[in-house]
């Protein structure tokens, strides 16, 4: 293995141009080869960037989530291409979104089924409650109106629900980032008869250690956050409040299947070297390195592919709940093929290498959160070393 002196210094200079503070840990077979933690936690307060500093993961739920889901589908519990509904039925028959040559919008039955496997991918056609269009005005309405009914309700109340939502597009025709994951969460409460955040306690934090991972505030968890923050303009760093914070506090209900978890440096590490190494961690198995295998293939047809590319995932398909690198070349990138991972929208991001036995962790907390500028020069460092 190289030194890592150079992204040592790399990360340091993040600190002094447009980051508070970050943190990066590099492992191998087992071994953490680099760890480092540069800046401050809270800047106002001086608080540093540390071992202890814990980090809101949002979308690196994802890859947790549909690792638990997967854990599931190796022991026989659904197939991925069953239909959504036989497991939450009230996705029997979905409606989508149509629109006349003249623009009004209306409703048609969709010709297929949600299949499980749509869930995973982002085929399912239900987006975030973000933007404009009828599906993401849909579920944002229907989100204001679960609390103003329930005040605060679970996962597996806001999916049922949801199925109320019209599709973007038929299932499985297109690619679209949004709602997928959440479905895959309540899938696992569904089968396992447990809420989301005791399965993944159950059968991934406690058997990997990661004992400063999950949804609700414990111990001194929430003093150790690193705070938020955004550019002012004048160029200088504002603490923003968390997005989402509120479903840490301990009378939440809600677990996210997409975005909620939080976690440290070390903890993730841990969760990513299990996966690089066949899915085994200290001697023990905990998923099968062949359905992480089947995780970390593309199951996107060219159609889905030019929905999902951008610059910033150039060279990467999309797996089970994972990007997951095709043609390193056309990624512009030293990883690779079949190296995956995923990003959070604070600046949260990781890659996994089972060729290599090798995973990459990076935390920040920065809205936005510059993950094209900082995620790949990381990559290219830590790749470096092999």
């Amino acid at each position: 293995m190289g030194d890592f002196r150079h992204l040592d210094a790399m990360l340091d200079g993040f600190t002094k141009k447009n980051l508070a503070g970050c943190a990066c840990a590099v492992a191998r077979h087992g071994e953490i080869l680099y760890e480092g933690y540069h800046g401050y936690a809270n800047v106002s307060k001086e608080i540093p960037i540390s071992d202890e500093t814990v980090f809101r993961l949002f979308s690196m739920t994802k890859v947790v989530v549909c690792t638990a889901a997967m854990m599931l589908f190796e022991r026989g519990h659904f197939l991925l291409n069953e239909p959504l509904h036989e497991y939450i039925p009230e996705f029997k028959n979905p409606q989508v979104v149509k629109t006349k040559p003249n623009g009004e919008i209306y409703m048609e039955a969709a010709k297929n089924p949600i299949l499980i496997k749509d869930a995973f991918c982002m085929t399912a056609g239900i987006p975030y409650p973000f933007g404009e269009s009828e599906s993401a005005r849909q579920l944002r309405d229907l989100q204001q109106k679960l609390k103003e009914e329930h005040g605060k309700y679970s996962l597996l109340t806001e999916a049922k629900a949801a199925a109320q939502v019209p599709l973007a597009f038929e299932p499985g025709t297109q690619w679209l980032y949004g709602y997928g994951h959440d479905l895959v969460g309540a899938l696992i409460e569904v089968i396992s008869g447990k809420s989301l955040g005791q399965f993944l306690q159950e059968e991934l934090f406690s058997p990997l250690g990661m004992t400063s991972t999950g949804y609700r505030y414990r111990d001194n968890i929430e003093e150790r956050m690193a705070s938020c923050y955004s550019p002012a303009a004048d160029g200088s760093l504002q603490e923003v409040p968390g997005w989402l914070d509120e479903h840490h506090q301990a009378d939440s209900i809600y677990e996210g299947g997409g975005v909620g978890l939080y976690s440290n440096l070390k903890d993730y590490l841990a969760f990513t070297q299990m996966l690089a190494n066949g899915g085994v961690w200290k001697g023990e198995r905990i998923i099968g390195r062949k359905t992480i295998d089947l995780m970390r293939t593309n199951h996107l047809n060219d159609r889905q592919l030019a929905d999902f590319h951008n610059s910033y995932l150039a060279g990467y398909g999309y797996g089970l709940g994972v990007r997951t690198m095709m043609d390193p070349a056309a990624g512009h990138s030293n990883s690779s093929i079949g190296e995956f991972g995923w990003t959070g929208a604070a600046g949260t991001w990781t890659s996994i290498d089972p060729s290599e036995g090798f995973s990459v962790v990076y935390m920040h907390q920065l809205f936005p959160n510059m993950e094209e500028y900082h995620h790949l020069r990381v990559r290219a460092a830590a790749y470096g070393s092999l």
